[in-house]
């Protein structure tokens, strides 16, 4: 479960917030490569995977489900470029990505259609994106069920709320961004548990969300051992 000393939800992250060592050299990592391809330097976000202990398959059928943050994250170091041009760099693939903000600029690459989708999305709500350069990297295991995906679509509707939005956009759309996102640009029907998870988990506790209203409650949740 989560660090005791960290807080991952989507949050902003700066000289104070607390990071344990793992986190600590993903950000550095991810500066030394922000640097070396953009110069200078971002602004670093975040946003975690996630478990769920109750419920799976349940959050697209409209039921119940209790996922909680974990201490796994995907986070990204973002800076305004002053163009219409998005330019990022995944290190964990080893690739980049440039495309613009207009629906027939979907870039070819499975894992940048998600951050396309994401400024898309924005867009199509009324909300304002303009170019960007990025560079993420997580650790969040690929494929292990954590919802890396929704932990990258998350940080980036997060970041790019705060960046351009001045976090006008509230945080449970913020997590159907990250849904649509997945609908309508990466080709998954699913459902709000993993993106809400990364939006609204809390240190220490697990969320109890009704798929059908929106409404949940947090529960302590602090396993030992």
């Amino acid at each position: 479960m989560q660090s005791k000393s960290t807080n991952f939800a989507s949050i902003t992250i700066n000289n104070k917030t607390p990071l344990n060592p793992e986190i600590m050299e993903l950000k550095e990592k991810i500066a030394g490569t922000f640097a070396e391809r953009f110069g200078g330097e971002g602004t670093f976000y975040a946003s975690a995977g996630r478990i769920n202990l109750i419920g799976e398959h349940t959050d697209y059928n409209g039921g119940f489900v209790f996922p909680g943050a974990i201490d796994k994250v995907i986070m990204a170091e973002i800076r305004a470029n002053s163009t219409d041009k998005v330019r990022v760099f995944s290190i964990d693939i080893d690739d980049y990505a440039e495309f613009g903000l207009n629906e027939a600029d979907a870039p070819s690459q499975s894992w940048a259609r998600y951050i396309f989708g994401v400024c898309r999305e924005i867009i199509k709500r009324g909300g304002k994106v303009e170019g960007f350069d990025a560079v993420f990297a997580g650790n969040v295991p690929l494929g292990a069920g954590l919802s890396s995906s929704a932990a990258l679509e998350s940080c980036f509707a997060y970041a790019l709320n705060d960046m351009f939005n001045g976090n006008t956009i509230e945080k449970f759309e913020l997590a159907r961004i990250g849904q649509s996102t997945e609908h309508n640009y990466c080709g998954v029907n699913c459902g709000i548990m993993d993106q809400f998870a990364s939006v609204f988990g809390k240190k220490d506790h697990l969320m109890r969300l009704d798929c059908r209203s929106g409404e949940f409650e947090y529960f302590p949740f602090n396993p030992e051992g």
